[in-house]
């Protein structure tokens, strides 16, 4: 049983519960009226009588997120998502909230929370810099769904009763249209083109739709360009693996699951690894086909890695990959970006990032298959078919436009139902100007005469 004591301007609400560790304590709870003590003390009693009351716990925010990253991060998340999901927590969470109780986190505190987050800094590191002066609405809606995740753990481990996560109000995000080349734009930039891996990138980007990690984790183990391969259009790329950064720290919490390779950094004390690592998604484990083009690009730019690999014998380090360095190491996808930027510029092209090659690629592919989303999916690797029609609505919408066209012709005029016209409307009867017909009049002295005798012989 709970009571009810006053103490000077307020209620404290008493009552016992026992701990984790089987002793039992007395707890206080302080409130500003004598109808909101009321309230808890029901609510507590209820709760004890239904077996259901959760004993009061004073853990912290960010001795409890620590926990969550240990029990079911480390299991559920890869390197990569680690390590942008404790930069959330570092950043964004343990110094607004990260002091607070996690019993004491509810629906009012998680939206105060978000107007902090709308008024907070963006944090720059040595290897990201900030783009923005305030955090934005879509890391926003990351944060929250990080914390929706870590709470309802909390729920399940019986620390809170309820989730105040589940239904917070967000700023509405915005998603700014990505700007793309169209193929003509593309032809002139691969003509211009002098960087023989940025000249390989971006054809695989635009022909296969691969994201700029799979291009440069694809290893000649998974190209398939034989003769009789591309004789029967049947030459193809098998995608496993992707070129990714991670830091020392999420490598040894996840351990080397779903990693194949880590390279050896050039210098030691260095805090990341470039890895060799399993997609993020399933789905993404996939093959493609090559146009004819493409493979004898492929073919004629591993001979020439051949010549490479025989000319420097021992100091060429072979990791089988087909886009890298001219030692044979990963190239990094900053390598990537860099040359691609200076393409554009003596180029004089329209300013895109290079992962917009992928979306030039799968609105072109719709364009050409009329919409064939489970074909294009099977070339980009979404997990999702939903991301496609989202992205790419406006190409869809054009299919549906040639729907209307094709059912005019169709149906419509076979035979043209268009000569029997709509259902008219009755005319109206024409009304009678009588200033015309007094001008008619005095003009026509005949016509008066005959009028006057109609007039008369009704």
């Amino acid at each position: 049983m709970a009571s009810i004591i006053k103490r000077k301007k307020s209620y404290s609400v008493v009552y016992n519960y026992t701990d984790e560790n089987g002793e039992i304590r007395q707890k206080w709870e302080t409130w500003h009226t004598h109808k909101e003590a009321l309230k808890r003390k029901s609510e507590i009693e209820n709760k004890q009588n239904e077996g259901i009351f959760i004993p009061p716990n004073n853990q912290t925010v960010s001795d409890f997120l620590y926990d969550f990253v240990c029990t079911y991060g480390e299991k559920k998340w890869g390197v990569s998502m680690y390590d942008a999901q404790t930069s959330l927590i570092a950043n964004y969470i343990n110094p607004i909230i990260g002091e607070m109780e996690v019993q004491s986190i509810t629906p009012r505190v998680v939206d105060k929370y978000v107007q902090m987050l709308q008024k907070t800094p963006c944090v720059s590191t040595k290897t990201n810099k900030a783009k923005t002066e305030f955090v934005t609405n879509s890391t926003i809606e990351k944060i929250i769904k990080l914390l929706r995740c870590a709470f309802k753990q909390a729920v399940r481990w019986e620390m809170i009763g309820k989730n105040p996560f589940d239904n917070p109000i967000l700023p509405k995000t915005q998603y700014k249209k990505r700007d793309i080349w169209d193929a003509d734009t593309i032809r002139v930039a691969l003509d211009q083109c002098e960087d023989s891996k940025l000249y390989i990138a971006m054809n695989l980007a635009f022909a296969c739709s691969l994201r700029l990690g799979e291009i440069l984790g694809l290893t000649w183990k998974n190209v398939h360009i034989e003769d009789e391969d591309i004789a029967a259009d049947n030459a193809y790329i098998y995608i496993e693996a992707e070129l990714e950064r991670a830091s020392k720290r999420a490598i040894e919490a996840i351990g080397q699951k779903d990693i194949y390779h880590i390279f050896q950094p050039l210098m030691a004390n260095t805090s990341t690894r470039l890895i060799l690592k399993k997609p993020k998604t399933d789905s993404s484990v996939r093959k493609v086909w090559l146009p004819r083009t493409v493979a004898y690009i492929l073919r004629d730019w591993k001979k020439a890695q051949n010549e490479l690999k025989g000319f420097l014998g021992e100091e060429y380090q072979d990791f089988d990959l087909v886009v890298a360095l001219s030692n044979g190491r990963p190239c990094e996808g900053r390598i990537i970006h860099k040359e691609f930027a200076a393409l554009k510029e003596s180029a004089k092209l329209p300013n895109v990032v290079f992962h917009s090659l992928r979306h030039s690629s799968t609105t072109y592919k719709l364009k050409l298959n009329h919409g064939d989303l489970k074909a294009t999916q099977g070339d980009t690797g979404h997990a999702e078919i939903d991301m496609i029609t989202k992205v790419y609505a406006h190409i869809l919408d054009e299919d549906r436009k040639i729907n209307a066209q094709k059912f005019e012709t169709a149906f419509y005029s076979n035979p043209d139902l268009r000569k029997s016209g709509s259902p008219q409307e009755p005319s109206p009867a024409p009304t009678l100007d009588l200033n015309v017909l007094i001008e008619q009049l005095k003009q026509s002295p005949e016509l008066a005469n005959t009028l006057a005798a109609l007039i008369n012989g009704q």
